[in-house]
């Protein structure tokens, strides 16, 4: 893409309500643009890396079983009554809505009635177990406060997933399969090193659930870390567990944490609740055992600005960058560094080659500036100087390296 055809702007401020380091960087950096206080639209770049965030989750869902599906957001008050979670009291961040006829409709912040009732039609015997389905969907949640940028917002994108097993065994096996894929998933995303199996209180089901928590001083979270095990207590159940849940460590590191992900034992909660059943092979009736496992891509983004940048900008991981190379051309009077440019844009281009051209008519040093601000991987500068070289100048964004290289090295990036 060249950068004088994307409509986004870099800018020298954010918005002055804006607290949030995430927002601030992803709006200056033309990422996305706040609507209103907690609600984001993602502009051109800002898609291009949440749909890469995407990308990661689905290869790895899908890897463990999953089938992709697209649910409505509009929801049925009667399966939340039946559940008891309808009334305000119940879950408090409701967003509720009415049709013409006054009937009394939620806009979704999490699907485990409409799944749960959906699967009615599709589940009757033991042979149709299990079944693991998600999908990416767009949830709604009122929160009493949103000053986290894209990490707590009121209308975000949502990977939830929910699995469907004939019995607490079963469910088990899978549980942990899926603890290992969120590992895989977080690692992908440039985050894995920094980000905890985190355990938390588990509700009615079992001790335990799970979250996986990001360490960064903009978490909202304070969590325990066992540095021998890689795993972490939420401090939530800090006083029931003081040591490392695996090997018992006492040592462990206070941390200010986000909740990137999570995973929770429904048992048969919901299945009992709107009569989710099947008959086993001796012929009697069993209610399905369920789980369900979550990730904000969005939230996951945010994570990655706020653990990642620096004092310059962005600092993206190769994996969920919008482009691998940003192509930056410093013009001569005489033209040649335009043309070799442009020659150079179109190869990378041809090779399947990501990159975003900073072919404006702008001053080197703001070239520099928003590119260290928008956090592509990988800067490469052509110039009068490095064509009398023979060369391309080669800036590794994360590691600040500058070398130079010739044309043909950029191609094995």
């Amino acid at each position: 893409m060249r950068q004088s055809q994307l409509f986004t702007k870099t800018r020298k401020d954010a918005p002055k309500d804006e607290v949030a380091k995430n927002a601030e960087l992803l709006i200056r950096a033309g990422y996305i643009h706040k609507e209103m206080a907690g609600v984001y639209s993602y502009l051109p770049l800002g898609l291009r890396v949440m749909n890469k965030i995407a990308t990661i989750i689905r290869q790895e869902i899908n890897a463990l079983g999953g089938q992709e599906i697209l649910m409505t957001a509009l929801q049925d008050k009667n399966l939340w009554e039946k559940t008891g979670r309808w009334s305000d009291k119940v879950l408090d961040v409701w967003f509720k809505t009415k049709l013409k006829n006054d009937t009394e409709l939620g806009l979704g912040s999490t699907h485990e009635e409409e799944i749960t009732a959906l699967m009615r039609d599709y589940v009757r015997s033991f042979r149709d177990l299990p079944v693991y389905a998600y999908q990416l969907q767009t949830k709604f949640r009122n929160e009493a406060r949103a000053k986290s940028g894209i990490m707590r917002s009121r209308e975000f994108l949502m990977k939830d997933l929910y699995s469907f097993s004939k019995d607490d065994a079963e469910h088990s096996v899978f549980y942990e399969k899926a603890k290992i894929s969120y590992k895989n998933i977080f690692n992908k995303a440039g985050i894995g090193e920094r980000t905890y199996l985190t355990y938390a209180a588990g509700g009615s089901f079992s001790k335990y659930s799970h979250e996986f928590q990001t360490v960064t001083p903009a978490g909202e979270d304070t969590i325990y870390i066992c540095e021998k095990c890689h795993v972490a207590v939420n401090e939530e159940i800090r006083d029931e567990q003081k040591t490392c849940p695996h090997c018992e460590n006492a040592d462990l590191k206070k941390e200010k944490a986000v909740e990137v992900g999570n995973i929770f034992n429904l048992g048969t909660k919901f299945s009992e609740a709107l009569d989710l059943a099947y008959v086993d092979e001796k012929g009697e009736k069993k209610f399905v055992v369920m789980g369900c496992y979550g990730i904000g891509p969005g939230r996951l983004m945010g994570t990655i600005v706020e653990s990642l940048s620096d004092e310059k900008g962005i600092v993206w991981p190769e994996s969920v960058a919008p482009f691998k190379i940003h192509l930056i051309s410093i013009p001569d009077k005489e033209g040649k560094v335009a043309h070799y440019a442009d020659k150079l844009y179109q190869t990378l281009v041809d090779k399947g080659i990501e990159v975003l051209y900073d072919d404006r008519d702008t001053r080197a040093g703001e070239k520099f500036a928003d590119s260290d601000l928008i956090g592509i991987p990988y800067r490469v500068v052509v110039s009068d100087k490095t064509m009398a070289e023979g060369k391309l100048e080669l800036k590794d964004r994360k590691s600040g390296t500058v070398e130079k290289i010739e044309e043909k090295e950029l191609y094995g990036k």
